[in-house]
């Protein structure tokens, strides 16, 4: 079964940093486009960075937060420095995925909670 599994969430002071990573586990035959999403309380799911043929990020973490992957380990980071009490979100990983013998398919993990607070 495939899943990817969210770490790296917590409580944060604003202007701090988090390190989150996402691990893609199972059958997987190849790996495509990689991303995080966020949703805030009340708030639609958003895309926040999204790593494939190009990056691309939200306007509001541009400078900010980083993507990157080791397609090796299977892993997707986001890097979030100079955090905002705006940046409070779950924040869900986001992947492509081909498995063994099938075909392409979209998965969601379960997502990681980010709080940043003082």
């Amino acid at each position: 079964q495939v899943q990817l599994v969210e770490s790296g969430g917590g409580l944060v002071q604003p202007g701090g940093s988090l390190r989150l990573s996402c691990v893609a586990s199972g059958s997987i035959f190849s790996i495509g486009a990689m991303g995080w999403y966020r949703q805030a309380p009340g708030k639609e799911r958003e895309l926040v960075a999204l790593s494939g043929a190009s990056t691309n990020y939200a306007d509001s973490v541009k400078g900010r937060f980083t993507i990157s992957r080791d397609n090796a380990e299977r892993t997707v980071y986001l890097q979030m420095n100079s955090l905002k009490p705006e940046d409070t979100a779950v924040y869900y990983c986001n992947a492509d995925l081909r498995v063994m013998g099938g075909s392409w398919m979209n998965y969601w993990g379960k997502g990681t909670l980010v709080t940043v607070s003082s």
